[in-house]
């Protein structure tokens, strides 16, 4: 890494300098930035701010960083990037919310969702470009996968988010496009990222992961030390039905999951989510009601009702609001802590994947 312009530069310096020359800057913990700035001739207090630039004030050119020497500014120039996402689209919500849809360097793009409520900023963050579950109810998983996104690239969607409001994010819940826990390393990178005093300093307990059911890894995510939330993307307690609703984990049944959530709560004292989309005729009936009452009952859970977001040209419409608050009845007198999510983004493309999807048909249109 040495960087210095004093030295000639030898073959193995010059090929050195055009990794780093590739490598986005933010991508360096502060003990990298300490050794940067040593090897750059500059003091080390140095590397804490310019951590502070990168992590903090957020900015995404080395021109703003006002108060590290000129000298120090062009040699980071000449041998970082930053590579920030580029904004294709945005849709504003009557209600506040801001959907975006942001582009990578190697033309992939993903789905962010800004949501503000009074002095709160929460943001729902991709950790896929696509998704391999192939859920019925959901538009990112039309397309498949295309690849899973680095630790970055996910803080990246939160950043841009905080930059677009002027405000600071509160808190982060990773539910957009994707699976997270089959992206397990890059969203734990992400979550400490998230997390960092030194950074963006977000609450563990205000950064929610969701998952469909992977269970060795909802196990790996017990024996991580910070208190991060865990969600179940559930739908069904009823496995034929689940199997139909969320094909990329029917070989994790209802009952190793059950068995793993307890486990799981044992062993972090933390109550997961179940995320239950309703939908209209599948899993709103008083069998498949019964049956996530059961399924609840005596353990610690909160969960989450959903009116399914309407999908153009899916056969899945969602459940009528009386029958969500039917279930939302049953659920409390069992003594389950249950709430119905407040839809946000309603006359927007909010549901994962639409936003994506529409603009892919677009564009095939107009060919």
């Amino acid at each position: 890494m040495h960087l210095g312009r004093l030295i000639a530069p030898s073959p193995e310096r010059r090929q050195m300098e055009r990794t780093n020359r590739s490598r986005d800057i933010r991508t360096y913990s502060l003990d990298e930035l300490t050794e940067l700035v040593k090897e750059l001739g500059q003091p080390g207090f140095r590397a804490k701010q310019l951590h502070e630039w990168l992590h903090v004030k957020n900015v995404c050119s080395f021109s703003d960083m006002t108060n590290l020497p000129k000298a120090l500014r062009e040699s980071l120039e000449d041998h970082f990037s930053f590579k920030v996402p580029t904004e294709i689209v945005k849709q504003v919500s009557k209600d506040g919310s801001r959907k975006y849809l942001l582009q990578f360097s190697d033309g992939v793009s993903v789905e962010t969702v800004g949501m503000p409520n009074r002095n709160k900023l929460a943001v729902c963050i991709s950790t896929q470009a696509g998704c391999a579950m192939g859920c019925a109810f959901c538009a990112t998983g039309l397309a498949g996968l295309t690849r899973s996104l680095t630790a970055q690239e996910m803080v990246d969607q939160v950043l841009h988010v905080a930059r677009d409001f002027g405000e600071r994010v509160t808190s982060v819940v990773f539910m957009g496009q994707g699976e997270p826990l089959a992206n397990f390393d890059a969203t734990v990178e992400a979550l400490r990222i998230l997390n960092d005093p030194n950074g963006l300093a977000i609450g563990a307990r205000h950064l929610t992961v969701s998952t469909c059911g992977i269970i060795p890894n909802i196990r790996r995510f017990a024996e991580l030390p910070e208190q991060f939330t865990l969600a179940i993307s559930l739908h069904s307690a009823i496995q034929p039905t689940r199997n139909k609703l969320m094909p990329g984990v029917k070989k994790y049944t209802l009952l190793r999951l059950h068995e793993a959530i307890q486990e799981y709560v044992e062993k972090t004292g933390r109550r997961p989510t179940y995320e239950f989309a309703m939908i209209e005729g599948i899993n709103d009936t008083n069998p498949e009601m019964q049956a996530l009452i059961d399924f609840c009952a005596g353990t610690l859970c909160h969960v989450n009702l959903i009116q399914l977001n309407d999908i153009a040209d899916s056969p899945l419409k969602p459940s009528p609001i009386e029958k969500v608050e039917t279930l939302q009845r049953r659920l409390t007198m069992h003594g389950v802590e249950t709430t119905i999510r407040n839809s946000r983004g309603s006359d927007i493309d909010a549901a994962c994947g639409q936003l994506k999807q529409r603009r892919i048909l677009k564009k095939h249109l107009s060919e």
